[in-house]
């Protein structure tokens, strides 16, 4: 049988490697979409028809005061291309540029570079507007959800008339999906808000792509309800970055209908899995460090064996990519500790180490990075200077006749069992 060449996203670049077609179960990819039509026209369509909510020129008066709030450096949302579309309804309806102000929802991630932000919106709308990143240490109190979360937010979101609420649509591993409320909470709100909302991806009803009865998912919508969202505009992407689909309008509806969408997209059927998974983030921004990079990494997890191995191709220039996180997984003993010790103090960043806790109790990690080896064994995986070389180590393991997936875009693909 020959040896068939593939191709995985690495940072800014491309690992190649070539693998038996014997062993190869299949490659696990997102459905192959292609855009109708041009992405401007997908964004200004979705504008010109809301879900369930009344046009931007009926929400907003010229004395508004508007708050965007848009995605940070880590996220795929394509801010430069949404924006404009936004920005030109805003002014047709007599905002004045002086009242709308764009905000970077960095939940619990670093600031920005101004060079970052200018990347993120375009030269021209980042010379033209406010553009800020969120501050979780300046937030005011809303009160509590029924649950006793307390609502802690952004000052200058909960100051804003009108609060815009920009994303993109995929599955996350345990809101179900991103996009949404998702921009407020964990968005915009405080430490300690974020910090009690992430406690419930415990419960094991809080996984990919599950939003009725997902703890988590419910309790950002709680959120979003109590600080009040007038209107959200979503995209679907392809693997290539392409704006495939835009939902604009109600925050729930309008986002539910973009999640339709993205199941269609990114939940890919499998009838058996493998001893080995090869998963790669999808490149840069999604494996700019370990933090974002986990996500694929517990996508490929519905897709290998009990006991199996998942080799994860992730560039992580940016390291650990959080403080807390990096603490934990360094001062642990066993990959089973920041689980214990999350259960008992919820901490922001060590529900990252205690999600890697929880996916080593199922398969074993291999890491091809750009971090050196005793880093990657701080994570309780084994390191691998090449693909090739984490190919021959799982190998080893289980034997010349190993089932194999791939799966190159792992922050966007969800396998689920074909029952058909």
């Amino acid at each position: 049988m020959s040896k068939r060449e593939f191709t995985l996203a690495y940072g800014k670049k491309e690992i190649k490697f070539k693998l038996d077609e014997k062993n190869l179960l299949g490659v696990l990819l997102p459905e192959k979409i292609t855009p109708e039509e041009d992405e401007k026209t997908i964004i200004e369509n979705a504008l010109k028809n809301p879900v369930k909510s009344a046009p931007l020129a009926e929400i907003v008066s010229p004395k508004s005061e508007v708050a965007i709030i848009t995605s940070d450096i880590t996220r795929s949302t394509p801010s430069s291309k949404m924006l404009p579309p936004l920005l030109n309804e805003l002014e047709r309806a007599g905002v004045k540029r002086k009242n709308i102000k764009i905000i970077f929802a960095l939940g619990a991630h670093r600031k920005h570079t101004e060079e970052e932000k200018k990347y993120l919106v375009g030269e021209k709308i980042y010379e033209n507007y406010r553009c800020i990143d969120h501050e979780k240490e300046n937030c005011v109190s809303l009160g509590k959800t029924k649950s006793g979360i307390p609502v802690e937010i952004f000052k200058e979101v909960n100051r804003a008339d009108v609060k815009i609420c920009l994303g993109n649509i995929e599955p996350h591993y345990f809101a179900g999906y991103t996009g949404g409320a998702k921009s407020i909470m964990p968005g915009v709100s405080s430490k300690i808000s974020i910090s009690e909302t992430h406690k419930l991806m415990l419960s094991p009803l809080s996984c990919a792509g599950k939003l009725d009865g997902n703890p988590t998912r419910e309790a950002i919508e709680e959120v979003g309800e109590k600080v009040g969202i007038e209107f959200i505009l979503n995209v679907v992407l392809n693997p290539q970055k392409e704006v495939v689909a835009a939902f604009a309008g109600d925050k729930t509806f309008a986002h539910r209908k973009g999640c339709e969408v993205a199941d269609t997209c990114f939940k890919v059927k499998i009838k058996q899995k493998a001893d080995i998974v090869i998963v790669s983030c999808g490149g840069y921004p999604k494996d700019i460090n370990v933090y974002q990079a986990q996500k694929a990494l517990d996508n490929a997890k519905y897709a290998v064996k009990e006991g199996g191995t998942i080799i994860l191709v992730g560039e992580c220039r940016e390291g650990f990519g959080d403080k807390i996180f990096e603490e934990w997984m360094l001062e642990a003993t066993s990959f089973r500790d920041p689980v214990e010790k999350l259960k008992k103090e919820f901490v922001l960043g060590g529900h990252k180490a205690a999600a890697i806790g929880m996916l080593l109790e199922k398969a074993k990690v291999i890491f091809v990075s750009s971090l050196p080896p005793s880093r990657v064994r701080k994570l309780f995986f084994t390191p691998a200077n090449t693909l090739d070389e984490a190919i021959s180590i799982a190998l080893e393991e289980y034997g010349k006749d190993a089932s194999f997936y791939i799966i190159p875009s792992g922050g966007i693909t969800l396998p689920y069992p074909d029952k058909s």
